[in-house]
């Protein structure tokens, strides 16, 4: 029976609902420590570069938990993973509701993110347990606008929130959200069967039974090709863009474009809404691309590789221009955006190439590698930050920018060396073959 016989839409659909619920919860325990910055780093005394250091702290267990539990993503049902996940964010965010000091804040978030770092992957291999190869770049997409509707509510309902109690009861409500979340998932959760057949997969495991070090040699020979890396460089671009997006951007429209509180939350819910569109209809337009028989070198990497050549241009335009406050906001929603792309479009590269065998992990490991990038962003612009002092706007304008820097290398990186058939044909050659890659 082929993959494509095995799907079952329907229930692969209400698998995406659940799972984008789940996302959504995921991204408002994310934001949050953003759209109360101001009034955090006032209550706790912090300066710029140290608020970046803690909102950056959360990306710093993420690989390693991510890789952790990437190996068990192989063994273990996603289902039970998802729910630990869960209930798991729940409980981190009492503490941070209460944290009186910056060591603590700083170490809920180094918790939090741990136990975050892995639902990124875990998603998405459970997703592609639903769907086949051709059918899996619009079910990602649309997972991730969970992450647009948690960001629009959080940029709406946070700043209602902190100006009539505080800061700390966002915490608060998070942990009753989260707690929600995991029962709808205990209850409904379900796994995927769907596997995706490959002609050389006996050989495959024929070989990995002779020899008792292939699959550690063949995973390394998975790292080592130039497909998988320009696809980990592409998404630590987009990690980047995010890690700033998250953590610097509500500060940027309220201090840097004298924007009130509750006016930046509505900028920030733009920017968001902004996001949604541009990857849904970037990730549909590459599906519909492959549905039509072009190529996943041209409708795949193309595609990312032009988004991100695009949001290079207009991350550098507010520095190269004079615009005003609206119009950098616009130019600032449309360029955070395409970046968003990779993490429907990454996945799917990586999916098609890798053994099956080897999906759950290297999926897990991209994630990690390319949240370092959300790690490193925000301490670098806290670093800007602070340097310029009084000059808030175009200090935050020098750190969105370097974004660009990191999209035009990762984008012609991949133009150059991303070839996902000819990878895949390297990848599924026996073991003895691979020994000399081809690039």
């Amino acid at each position: 029976m082929t993959a494509s016989s095995d799907f079952q839409p329907r229930a692969a659909w209400t698998m995406t609902v659940l799972l984008t619920v789940l996302t959504l919860i995921n991204f408002l325990d994310k934001i949050v420590i953003g759209m109360v910055a101001v009034p955090l780093m006032a209550a706790l005394h912090l300066s710029p570069a140290e608020f970046g250091v803690i909102a950056g702290g959360f990306f710093w267990l993420f690989s390693l938990s991510t890789i952790a539990v990437g190996m068990l993503a192989g063994r273990m049902q996603t289902r039970w993973l998802l729910l630990a996940m869960s209930v798991t964010w729940a409980l981190v965010q009492i503490p941070q509701a209460f944290a009186a000091s910056a060591l603590s804040l700083f170490v809920c978030r180094l918790l939090l993110g741990a136990a975050e770092g892995p639902f990124s992957p875990t998603t998405i291999h459970a997703l592609y347990k639903w769907f086949p190869d051709r059918k899996r770049n619009l079910p990602v997409a649309v997972v991730s606008q969970g992450a647009g509707l948690g960001l629009l509510l959080a940029g709406l309902v946070i700043p209602h929130i902190t100006q009539h109690w505080g800061w700390r009861m966002n915490f608060v409500l998070l942990a009753v959200i989260g707690a929600l979340g995991s029962l709808l998932w205990l209850c409904f959760g379900r796994e995927g069967k769907l596997a995706t057949p490959r002609t050389t997969a006996a050989a495959s495991l024929a070989s990995e039974a002779s020899d008792p070090v292939a699959p550690e040699r063949r995973l390394r020979t998975t790292l080592c090709d130039p497909s998988v890396l320009c696809v980990f460089l592409l998404g630590f671009a987009a990690y980047w863009s995010l890690g700033l997006v998250f953590t610097w951007l509500p500060a940027y429209l309220e201090k840097g474009l004298g924007f009130s509180n509750i006016a930046a939350g509505r900028w920030f819910a733009l920017v968001i809404v902004t996001a949604a569109p541009v990857s849904v209809g970037v990730s549909g337009l590459s599906q519909f691309m492959l549905g039509r028989g072009i190529s996943t070198r041209v409708a795949r990497v193309q595609v990312v590789s032009v988004a991100l050549l695009a949001s290079s241009a207009l991350y550098v335009a507010p520095l190269l221009f004079s615009f005003g406050a609206s119009a950098k906001v616009l130019l600032l929603a449309v360029g955070a955006a395409l970046p968003t792309v990779c993490f429907a479009v990454g996945p799917a590269l990586l999916a098609e190439v890798v053994p099956d065998r080897q999906r759950g992990l290297i999926l897990a490991i991209h994630t990690a590698v390319a949240s370092i990038g959300a790690a490193i962003a925000p301490a670098v612009m806290g670093a800007i930050v602070q340097a310029r002092g009084t000059q808030v706007a175009s200090a935050c304008e020098m750190g969105f920018a370097t974004c660009a820097i990191l999209s035009i290398t990762a984008a012609l990186l991949a133009l150059c060396w991303l070839h996902p058939e000819r990878s895949r044909r390297a990848l599924d050659t026996p073991l003895q073959a691979c020994e000399s890659p081809a690039i």
